[in-house]
C-alpha cells in the first residue's frame, strides 16, 4: 500500500494568518468574506482595516495564535505584540531579502560604482587564490 500523499498547500487562508501585501506591508487576516476576499488589518504596519482580494496578497508562514474572528484593532495589536510576530518576520530570510532589495533599489550612481569596484576586487582575489591552488596541485 502506497503512503498517503501530502497536499500541496502548506499555507491555509485562516483567521490570524499574517499576509504580505503587494506594497510589502504586513497585515493579519481578521475574517474571511468569501472565497476571493478576506478582511485584513495591520494596526502596527499602517494598513487600514479593509476587504482585500486574495490575488493581491501573499500568505506567509506566520499565524497569530489566539486571535478571535472579527477582532478589534486593539485586540489585533495586543495579539501581534504578545506573539512577537513582527520581530519573527524581521528575522526571516524572506523579510531580509526584501530589505536588501529595497537597499539596492535606493543606491545612487556612486554607490553602484563602489559596489562594482568591490566586486571586481573580490573577483581578482578569488581568481588569484584559485590559480595559486591549481598551480600547487
Amino acid at each position: 500500500m502506497a503512503p498517503l500523499q501530502q497536499g500541496s498547500f502548506k499555507r491555509q487562508v485562516e483567521v490570524g494568518r499574517v499576509v504580505l501585501l503587494n506594497n510589502n506591508k504586513l497585515a493579519v487576516i481578521i475574517d474571511i468574506v468569501d472565497h476571493k476576499r478576506v478582511l485584513i488589518d495591520g494596526p502596527t504596519t499602517g494598513v487600514a482595516r479593509q476587504a482585500w482580494t486574495l490575488r493581491h496578497l501573499t500568505l506567509t508562514n506566520l499565524v497569530v495564535k489566539g486571535l478571535p474572528r472579527n477582532a478589534g484593532q486593539s485586540t489585533v495589536k495586543k495579539c501581534l505584540e504578545k506573539n512577537d510576530t513582527l520581530n519573527t518576520w524581521a528575522k526571516s530570510a524572506w523579510a531580509q531579502k526584501l530589505a536588501q532589495r529595497q537597499v539596492r533599489a535606493n543606491l545612487s550612481d556612486f554607490d553602484r560604482f563602489k559596489v562594482q569596484k568591490l566586486k571586481n576586487k573580490r573577483r581578482v582575489a578569488v581568481n588569484s587564490t584559485v590559480a595559486a591552488a591549481l598551480k600547487k596541485a
